[in-house]
């Protein structure tokens, strides 16, 4: 099966060797994104901004490679610190448009760029 891989001109470049997305059949793949500004580069403040703009980042890379928020199959939530949860639970419930996805919510050491939320996804192509 080919694959094909993407990347978003509204997203943040990559801050490494890895592309936004990559799509096999008429799944997508992404990598995760970070609250990063694509304009200036830089994360934005503070977690809820940084959660909104990561999921501002996820719905660019989705709709670059065909499909978008509404075609989410599965989510994984990378948090700096567990306690940032409710606020992050909050704002990923009112963008992510019902039904939601199945999700996995994970706190870890540290993610790049010093990010406070990172969100990676599956989802399939819009039909």
């Amino acid at each position: 099966m080919l694959k094909q891989n993407f990347n978003a001109k509204n997203a943040p470049e990559a801050i490494g060797p890895y592309c936004h997305a990559v799509m096999v059949g008429k799944m997508i793949f992404t990598s995760g994104q970070l609250g990063i500004d694509p304009e200036t580069g830089k994360l934005a403040e503070g977690v809820e901004a940084q959660a909104v703009q990561a999921l501002n980042n996820l719905k660019a890379v989705l709709e670059e490679a065909g499909s978008g928020l509404d075609c989410l199959v599965k989510t994984t939530v990378f948090v700096k610190n567990m306690a940032d949860f409710p606020q992050v639970n909050k704002l990923y419930g009112m963008l992510i448009p019902k039904p939601h996805p199945a999700r996995s919510c994970v706190e870890v050491a540290a993610l790049p760029a010093g990010g406070l939320v990172e969100i990676e996804a599956m989802a399939v192509m819009r039909v």
